[in-house]
């Protein structure tokens, strides 16, 4: 795991510790978070962040900054739902908060959990 990665899965752990129902398991060579049992985000070897979202919403939030299309190797695309967040973005606290804030609103969704 790169020092950038293990920083952002402690903060990532940090964020997601009053789930109830949390599980890390490695993916793909990134330490993957699901929450009741689906995948919520991913913490890539450079630091950045792999997010799961509401597909409705994949054009907004590919405005925000440092937002892109993510891909599964190279001009592979994973598709409306997926998206990847840049390092340089996350580091800030509250922008980190806010994405996986939008990746639970989603797992919410599909999981009919409450919290």
């Amino acid at each position: 795991m790169t020092p950038e990665q293990a920083a952002l899965v402690e903060r990532l752990r940090t964020l997601l510790a009053s789930e109830r129902v949390v599980r890390e398991t490695s993916m793909f060579g990134v330490r993957s978070f699901m929450v009741n049992e689906k995948l919520v985000v991913s913490a890539m070897k450079s630091g950045g962040l792999l997010v799961r979202v509401d597909a409705a919403r994949h054009d907004e939030l590919l405005g925000r900054p440092g937002a892109v299309q993510a891909e599964m190797g190279t001009g592979r695309t994973m598709g409306p739902g997926w998206i990847e967040i840049a390092a340089d973005v996350i580091w800030d606290d509250q922008q980190l908060a806010s994405w996986v804030g939008v990746a639970m609103e989603y797992n919410r969704a599909l999981t009919g959990a409450n919290t």
